[in-house]
């Protein structure tokens, strides 16, 4: 991006791209983790509630969601009293190789403050393996530097300020810095893609996000102390201050990427507003998880879990 960036353009791309939507939709930190959960095997509900620590009216909440998102679908297991658990639809099953990077994130930046399997094993090839963002036409390994970003806001995705959203309060003190809670929030993610963008300044960040300032004044300290972003003063302009993407921060873009390109195949059937382009081989880029070993596609059914000390 140039160094004066379009901020309208960015502003109508961000949101009216599959990212934004899909985020209002399952954008909080306790949908995503009982994804999680539902990839590692777990299915009733007294068992999400307690490997979450979730309240369970929030729980019940989430569950009922995904449901009518058709993203989980409950099966009676016990009549007396009536028990339910969650099995994964195909929609759901798709978000598999978003979630591989949320688990690769957490084995490089996190410190561990939920329950993950230590390694993952390849059913396919055999082998234990880290998830990669590769590119669909080419098959080669890509990373943000691998991207030119074109931006063309989609009309039939229009920005609804009035969308339900769960934005939950994080703030630098709460402890919730090395968890889901901050980095899988739909404000954090929609901050990291306008940085991606070429944004670097507050009233940048403000404009192109729709967010109001006392709400970014409070997200933009807590990612800065959680690592994803630093801070520096502007060389133009000492006043004024420059946001820049950690390497934990860029970190984040593979998820952002799959979960962006799931949404366009799964929820909304329309191309994202954002739509990269690999340079090496010039072709639209679709990202797709792949297996470091072999390289092959990853599907949730190829992969085992395993802890540490396993066979």
């Amino acid at each position: 991006m140039s160094e004066a960036p379009d901020l309208d353009l960015i502003r109508d791309a961000l949101s009216t791209s599959t990212l934004s939507h899909a985020l209002k939709l399952i954008g909080d930190r306790w949908t995503m983790q009982i994804l999680m959960g539902a990839f590692m095997g777990v299915k009733r509900f007294d068992d999400f509630q307690s490997w979450l620590a979730i309240p369970r009216r929030t729980l019940s909440s989430r569950l009922k969601s995904l449901t009518h998102m058709d993203l989980m679908r409950p099966r009676l297991y016990q009549e007396r009293p009536e028990r339910y658990a969650y099995h994964l639809t195909r929609k759901g099953m798709a978000v598999y190789e978003a979630t591989l990077m949320t688990w690769d994130w957490e084995q490089r930046f996190g410190e561990n403050r939920i329950a993950l399997p230590t390694r993952l094993v390849h059913k396919t090839c055999g082998h234990g393996f880290i998830p990669q963002l590769s590119c669909e036409a080419c098959g080669e390994t890509v990373t943000l530097r691998d991207l030119e970003l074109r931006l063309k806001p989609n009309p039939h995705l229009p920005h609804d300020p009035d969308a339900p959203m769960r934005t939950p309060k994080v703030t630098v003190t709460d402890g919730a810095m090395d968890h889901l809670a901050l980095r899988m929030d739909r404000w954090t993610l929609m901050i990291v893609s306008a940085l991606v963008l070429g944004c670097r300044h507050f009233d940048q960040l403000s404009h192109v996000l729709r967010i109001s300032p006392p709400l970014l004044s409070r997200r933009l300290p807590a990612m800065v102390e959680a690592g994803l972003l630093s801070v520096e003063p502007d060389r133009d302009d000492r006043r004024r201050r420059v946001y820049l993407l950690t390497p934990a921060g860029r970190a984040l873009f593979p998820y952002i990427a799959l979960l962006s390109v799931w949404a366009s195949e799964h929820l909304f059937n329309e191309p994202s507003s954002i739509r990269p382009r690999h340079k090496a081989c010039g072709k639209a880029f679709v990202p797709r998880a792949t297996c470091g070993h072999c390289h092959e596609r990853l599907n949730a059914w190829d992969v085992r879990f395993e802890t540490e000390g396993a066979a």
